[in-house]
């Protein structure tokens, strides 16, 4: 797989063993599921590396949409104030 800007989820797969590489040199993940969301700090933390394949995820196996890199650092599904804090 190669990382690129944007990825059509419904025709190629974004599985476990992909994450590595999908999240290399990344420094957060923000994961939001409702209302609640999760904070992963990659660059500082080295058990958030294996925290991401449970919240990165969904239930098939593919990666949860929506998702965005932004600079350094990804969202993960929505939620209006953590794309508020990024976008405005």
């Amino acid at each position: 797989m190669t990382v690129r800007e944007t990825v059509n989820a419904a025709k190629e797969r974004i599985g476990e063993a992909d994450l590595a590489e999908l999240f290399e040199g990344s420094r957060k993940v923000t994961a939001a599921k409702g209302k609640k969301v999760v904070v992963l700090d990659l660059a500082k933390d080295p058990d958030a590396h294996e925290l991401l394949a449970s919240i990165a995820l969904g239930p098939t196996g593919n990666l949860r949409a929506p998702s965005a890199r932004v600079g350094k650092n990804w969202l993960i599904g929505f939620n209006e104030d953590e794309y508020a804090k990024v976008f405005g």
